[in-house]
């Protein structure tokens, strides 16, 4: 019998009730500044519930920043000090409550030194403005038109980085997190240095194959020293290069090849599921994956490293979600914008498919 989304899933000794999960989405907000920057409130707590209701096996909070200085925006969530710790714990009580995993995603943003946030783009931030600080990044490389460039970390500040990812997974833990998850897409700072053309460094963290995914592989060990050892750790990777980049058969670009090869070696780290894309593109720059094969990257990855995968893309349909689990192609989807447009898109899919998840729980007063 094929698997089918309902099937759940275990990943070292965690197992999760089924293979719909809820992908990290931009959902900002949290106060900019004073005791409660960073910190998940009610509004958080009601999104990420609801969908834990909603029967979703696995739900991932989006990109929760390491440090003050790593967040996207100013109003991003943090994972640095106690008072956001006791904020997700509420989060993730609630969540294992309804039989929901909970997960989290560890950022460090830095897509971009001048960029605003989800209230007031046309206001970038900066150093010397209010909310802005000074991000660093692989070099001078700008993230987009319109972009700043960033100044370059040095080893130092990468050796201080690499433990703000550890202490991030360390408290994580103690908030109730299950799954860990490191952010390496969409031009944040882990993807920066992966990415030949965003990294034009010249000592050890640049250059080569080897040189580029040094950062990226020593967070995860870094995460996985401090993470149990009976809890997994995912990644999550774009097959894509970012906005600045060329189309087309570019001979510099990094190619699916290429995210197979980092699969390995993060697999050899302790990596449990690299967080992929199903269609093999990191939308909207599909066409900047040099030598693209017609099987997704998903799926390459799946069959040539046996990392178990999570796929992202879309994934609009029960059906069509039901069938890339069957057919091998993937060991979980990760839905995101049909999640916000319906909670119970679970719950929903169950009934369509004749599978079963977890149903609301009711709390009754003692």
């Amino acid at each position: 019998m094929s698997t089918t989304l309902f099937d759940p899933i275990t990943l070292r000794s965690l197992t999760i009730p089924n293979r719909i999960w809820m992908a990290d989405m931009c959902q900002a907000g949290a106060a900019s500044d004073g005791d409660h920057t960073g910190v998940p409130d009610d509004r958080h707590f009601a999104h990420l519930a609801a969908r834990a209701t909603g029967g979703t096996g696995l739900v991932l909070s989006k990109a929760t920043a390491i440090s003050p200085e790593s967040r996207l925006n100013p109003y991003d969530l943090g994972i640095w000090n106690d008072t956001q710790v006791e904020a997700f714990r509420r989060i993730t009580d609630f969540l294992k409550s309804q039989g929901t995993v909970p997960g989290i995603q560890l950022a460090a943003a830095r897509t971009d030194a001048a960029r605003g946030s989800w209230m007031d783009r046309k206001f970038p931030v900066g150093p010397g403005k209010r909310y802005g600080w000074a991000p660093g990044g692989t070099g001078t490389v700008p993230y987009g038109t319109g972009s700043t460039a960033v100044d370059e970390l040095d080893t130092e500040e990468i050796g201080r980085t690499v433990a703000a990812f550890a202490d991030a997974a360390w408290r994580a833990l103690d908030a109730g997190f299950q799954v860990a998850e490191i952010h390496g897409a969409h031009g944040y700072l882990v993807n920066q240095f992966l990415f030949p053309h965003s990294n034009h460094r010249t000592d050890g963290y640049g250059g080569d194959f080897a040189g580029r995914t040094r950062f990226a592989l020593e967070v995860v060990e870094a995460v996985r020293a401090v993470w149990p050892q009976d809890l997994p750790v995912f990644f999550r990777m774009a097959s894509a290069e970012g906005p600045t980049e060329t189309a087309g058969d570019d001979p510099e670009a990094w190619t699916a090849d290429d995210t197979v090869r980092l699969a390995k070696e993060l697999q050899a780290r302790g990596v449990d599921l690299m967080d992929a894309f199903a269609d093999g593109s990191s939308a909207p720059v599909a066409k900047r994956v040099r030598n693209q094969t017609d099987m997704p990257v998903a799926e390459r990855v799946r069959n040539e490293t046996g990392m178990p995968v999570a796929a992202v893309g879309p994934l609009t349909s029960p059906a069509r979600a039901q069938a890339l689990v069957r057919s091998g192609g993937a060991d979980a989807v990760l839905l995101g914008q049909e999640l916000l447009r319906d909670p119970y898109w679970a719950l929903h899919a169950a009934s369509a498919l004749g599978g079963k998840v977890n149903t609301p729980v009711r709390h009754h007063a003692a």
